[in-house]
C-alpha cells in the first residue's frame, strides 16, 4: 500500500511541480512588473521594482530613452531564463524525450 504510493507516483509528480514552479515563477514576474507599472504594486514608494522603474523611466522618454530599455530588459531576460530553465528540467527529468 504505502511502499507503492511513495514509490511511483511521488518521483513521478516531481517533475511536473518543479517546472509548474519555474514557469510559475516566470509568470510572477511579469505579473509583478505589470502591477508596478499600473501602479498597482508596493505602496512604499521606494521600494525597487522593475514595473515602478518602468513607470518612471516613461517620464524621461525623450531624453533619456535608455532608462526604459534596462528595467524591461530585465524582466525579459529573467521570464525567459526561467522559462528556458523549466523547459530544460523537464527535458532532463523526462525519460521519454527521445534524447539519444
Amino acid at each position: 500500500g504505502r511502499r507503492r504510493l511513495v514509490r511511483h507516483p511521488l518521483p513521478n509528480s516531481l517533475t511536473p511541480l518543479i517546472v509548474a514552479a519555474t514557469l510559475g515563477l516566470a509568470t510572477a514576474i511579469i505579473d509583478g512588473a505589470g502591477r508596478g507599472f499600473l501602479g498597482l504594486g508596493p505602496p512604499d514608494p521606494r521600494t525597487p521594482e522593475w514595473g515602478t522603474m518602468l513607470t518612471d523611466a516613461t517620464k524621461f522618454l525623450r531624453i533619456a530613452p535608455w532608462l526604459i530599455f534596462f528595467p524591461g530588459l530585465a524582466i525579459v531576460i529573467s521570464a525567459i531564463g526561467f522559462n528556458l530553465l523549466g523547459d530544460a528540467i523537464r527535458s532532463a527529468l523526462n525519460p521519454s524525450s527521445g534524447r539519444r
